[in-house]
């Protein structure tokens, strides 16, 4: 797809992940031809001035749960993708746990020819394996998968977690393509344990979920999954964690130099246990949101380069799935166009510095998924995908800015610093000041084309 045209981002501020530059940045026919200061704007058809502004690479959003197809009740890959690209995100990586699940080959064409047309940005499409389609690993990746799902226990969709001799052969396949593979990492039969307990002392307050899912349910996946990388070089990223012992793990095999990385989230850094008396099931998600020194732990592991990549978990639901009681209440909540200002938000609070937002929420998900250098950076020759943004303007989250079926999230009202001006996807603006400008341009990507 060739876009034509040209614009010049003037006087800004890049933030990558090794510093901070102040440079001018041209895009040609959607890539990046040149930067520098006091590039020429002979003959360009666009100039942004971004004096004073921040300019990023477009975000990666590693984690997204569009719902489309067979769930459009939460919502859909149109409203998805809108609220990508007014928030930030230029690539978005759609989990595979739709109906039907992303299993087969036939099934993985099939999604991609119904959601280009809808995209607004672009996406990859993750595969997921189970014990009945290991056999169809190889086919998915030819397909050009990203990479792969897997859930270790139950999940929006229904998809049966591997045994352990599944598991092992997957990883064998992973280590063998170079490909990675993403799991929710929790003991399932520890949850079953702990949630019959607590079911059984009759609570039905919201943070019970915290107690049906203690640490040792993520610990203890963590606790296998290293040992099964170890022997076979497969490729685990742990998405969303969420325990201070899991971080302990994680710090382990970087030390040991083990082909495993964790991914964590903003809620999971911004909100904690002492949050449910206020949110109740709203910030039900899983595995659940803790304590505040797990938080701590969480942080300190983004700052210290623990943490490989953030993901927001965009995972929609309706008002009313959401207003159900803690045990039957769904887990998660509508994320992809808070996710980049709320992590700026912390960054201009001095939580973290500026460039972790473009190490771990664009160069690092480019990375672990293949399509990097052509996302994630800005660099001569990558597609032109910038978020320019204003550090000294203020973002408000409202329900009736948010594109989305059922704008339910914890973070309406919240008052944050910086403000997201332009995002630009394959150098054309896709959105200004939080409003979609245009219709779909968006495009499916795999590895294969990644060069």
């Amino acid at each position: 797809m060739s876009y034509g045209g040209s614009i010049l981002i003037r006087g800004g501020t890049l933030v990558l992940s090794k510093g901070l530059v102040k440079a001018d940045v041209l895009i040609e026919d959607g890539v990046v031809s040149a930067i520098g200061k006091g590039l020429s704007a002979q003959g360009v058809d666009e100039i942004i001035d971004a004096s004073g502004k921040l300019v990023f690479p477009g975000v990666v959003d590693e984690h997204v749960h569009m719902r489309e197809p067979g769930l459009t009740h939460k919502d859909n890959f149109t409203n998805g993708t809108k609220a990508a690209a007014a928030g930030g995100v230029t690539t978005v990586l759609e989990m595979p746990n739709t109906l039907p699940p992303v299993d087969s080959r036939s099934v993985f064409e099939e999604k991609k020819r119904l959601l280009e047309p809808k995209a607004y940005v672009d996406f990859g499409l993750y595969g997921v394996i189970h014990d009945s389609n290991a056999d169809k690993f190889e086919e998915l990746v030819d397909a050009g998968a990203v990479g792969f799902k897997i859930f270790m226990g139950p999940t929006t969709g229904n998809i049966p977690s591997p045994n352990d001799g599944t598991l092992y052969e997957i990883l064998l396949k992973s280590a063998k393509y170079g490909i990675t593979l993403a799991f929710h990492a929790e003991n399932w039969d520890l949850v079953k344990y702990f949630t019959s307990k607590v079911k059984a002392s009759g609570r039905s307050d919201p943070s019970a979920h915290l107690e049906a899912r203690p640490p040792i349910c993520e610990e203890d996946a963590i606790r296998k999954l290293m040992l099964f990388s170890k022997k076979t070089g497969g490729r685990v990223h742990v998405v969303h964690m969420s325990a201070a012992e899991g971080i302990e793990l994680l710090k382990y095999a970087r030390y040991e130099g083990l082909n495993v990385t964790g991914e964590t989230c903003p809620h999971y850094l911004i909100l904690s246990a002492d949050d449910y008396s206020k949110y109740g099931c709203l910030m039900k998600v899983n595995p659940p949101i803790r304590e505040r020194h797990h938080q701590e732990a969480l942080w300190r592991a983004v700052r210290e380069g623990i943490i490989y990549a953030l993901g927001s978990d965009h995972a929609p639901h309706t008002r009313e799935e959401k207003s159900k009681d803690v045990w039957e209440a769904a887990a998660g909540f509508t994320s992809v166009q808070t996710f980049l200002p709320l992590m700026l938000d912390q960054a201009l609070r001095g939580k973290m510095p500026l460039t972790k937002i473009s190490e771990l929420m664009s160069e690092n998900p480019a990375r672990l998924f293949g399509i990097y250098p052509r996302k994630g950076t800005i660099a001569v020759g990558s597609d032109g995908d910038l978020v320019i943004v204003n550090p000294n303007a203020e973002t408000v989250i409202r329900a009736e800015d948010l594109y989305a079926k059922h704008p339910v999230t914890p973070f309406i009202g919240w008052r944050l610093k910086g403000k997201i001006e332009y995002t630009i996807l394959r150098g054309v603006i896709i959105a200004a000041n939080g409003k979609v400008v245009g219709g779909p341009k968006g495009r499916w990507i795999s590895r294969l084309q990644a060069g």
